[in-house]
């Protein structure tokens, strides 16, 4: 059995334009994302609500499956979007972002499921303060794009917009 070890795709020196602003957007992306995932579950809350009141109160025993409902839902999305031809999430496609495995390759579904459970297990083990080691890599990765081995990247029609103007600060 052969390994072939694969070198980094993105160089942030020889591409700065690909991680220009990344890490901004990725937050206003992860607010886009949140809304798009908190709509279905508030919507089956309400209509859960309702069933409930129908059925004179035994329809709010439903209220059970909603949060791990809501984490199927949640992982699905992750993986669907991430794991789609853009390699990227609704939210990620607003602010023009996708991600790459760290020689290159789009995401897949699996890649992207793990990617949110990781996100979401490091931040609450390890705090909000696990999202700081973006700033000490060049790549602006977090803990859980470094762990799945995976970068955010700005998409090709960002980048080339952007080329010019990093060209010219250089």
């Amino acid at each position: 059995m052969s390994m072939d070890i694969k070198p980094h795709a993105y160089d942030p020196m020889l591409n700065p334009e690909l991680f220009e602003g990344v890490l901004a957007r990725r937050v206003l992306a992860f607010f886009i994302d949140f809304l798009v995932i908190s709509i279905p579950v508030v919507l089956a809350a309400m209509f859960i609500f309702a069933f409930g009141i129908v059925t004179l109160g035994f329809g709010w025993a439903l209220y059970w499956l909603l949060p791990p409902a809501s984490v199927v839902w949640a992982i699905v999305y992750f993986g669907a979007t991430l794991g789609g031809d853009r390699s990227a999430t609704i939210g990620m496609r607003v602010m023009e972002l996708e991600m790459r495995t760290w020689y290159g390759a789009p995401a897949y579904f699996v890649l992207g499921a793990v990617h949110a459970i990781a996100f979401w297990f490091t931040v609450s083990v390890l705090s909000p303060f696990v999202l700081l080691v973006a700033f000490f890599n060049q790549r602006r990765r977090l803990l859980h794009d470094i762990l799945l081995g995976t970068v955010i990247i700005n998409n090709p029609q960002r980048a080339a917009q952007l080329r010019p103007l990093v060209a010219a600060s250089r």
